[in-house]
């Protein structure tokens, strides 16, 4: 019933199921499974479910029938079905989500039987859910940093001895995201002895995995956009702009199996070959 096919958590999903029919024919009924599912794996070791399963953990399943047995006319039928978005007795919702080692899918499959000797037909189709966070975020917590080579962390001191001199400022507006609006900032280079090459912004995924006895915590690269190219003009306000991606990302989350943490990096290239990267951790929530 809706062309984007997003829905959220207590309302109706319906539609209708079209069947193209070359001059008809019998079958054994048309049925729809409605599954939510929760893959969780650790790195390299293939999926795990709650508790050490392996397979995904279901948190909503609905079966309806939606054609009895019976014959299909020549050309196009539609059939009408409903179901109701709700957890399984103990589950919970969560956010549609596809990552490297947490997915959360929700998925439609239709099968229809037609009998011995005939190909059992079948079709997914993926809906995506949204579930609104339940805490009230009145505090956006913005950010405001300053960057030179004595506030670098995890560099020696010699390492340090051998960096260009260089000053960079700015601020994130939100630290504390609504995930249906941007990530907005701004930073201004203020020195800088060495020549730019690019200023990027990147977003950053942490999952955590806790299963079968064992935690497994990985960060990776959602998507990388360019803010800056060349050398940038000295004490030039250059805006920060990103969209979180729908599905690539969700609300920051935090259960007992499973954990998705968000970061953002200011990354600044150097044409002599080396980078500077800012880290800057974000919470991010839906309205």
């Amino acid at each position: 019933s809706r062309l984007d096919r997003v829905y959220r958590p207590n309302e109706k999903v319906q539609g209708v199921v079209v069947v193209h029919a070359n001059k008809g024919w019998s079958h054994n009924g048309i049925n729809m499974i409605v599954e939510g599912l929760i893959y969780l794996s650790h790195a390299n070791r293939g999926f795990v479910g709650i508790g050490g399963d392996t397979r995904p953990t279901q948190i909503l399943r609905n079966e309806l029938s939606v054609a009895a047995p019976g014959k299909v006319a020549d050309g196009i039928t539609e059939f009408p079905f409903e179901f109701t978005i709700a957890p399984g007795p103990g589950q919970q919702l969560f956010e549609s989500y596809h990552g490297v080692y947490v997915s959360v899918v929700y998925n439609m499959s239709v099968i229809c039987e037609r009998g011995v000797m005939k190909r059992t037909l079948t079709k997914d189709t993926e809906f995506l859910v949204e579930n609104p966070t339940k805490v009230t975020v009145t505090d956006p917590a913005p950010i405001t940093f300053s960057i030179n080579p004595s506030s670098l962390e995890n560099v020696g001191a010699k390492v340090i001895s051998t960096v260009p001199k260089f000053s960079i400022s700015g601020r994130l507006h939100r630290s504390k995201c609504p995930i249906n609006q941007p990530l907005t900032g701004e930073v201004i280079i203020e020195s800088a002895a060495a020549p730019i090459k690019s200023l990027e912004l990147q977003l950053v995924r942490i999952e955590t995995v806790n299963a079968e006895g064992k935690s497994t915590k990985e960060a990776t690269e959602v998507q990388n956009i360019q803010i800056g190219q060349g050398d940038i003009c000295r004490n030039f306000t250059v805006p920060l702009y990103m969209v979180f991606p729908r599905l690539f990302s969700c609300p920051s989350v935090s259960t007992p199996t499973f954990q998705i943490e968000w970061e953002v990096n200011l990354i600044i290239i150097y044409g002599e070959g080396f980078m500077i990267t800012e880290n800057f951790p974000v919470t991010i929530y839906r309205d």
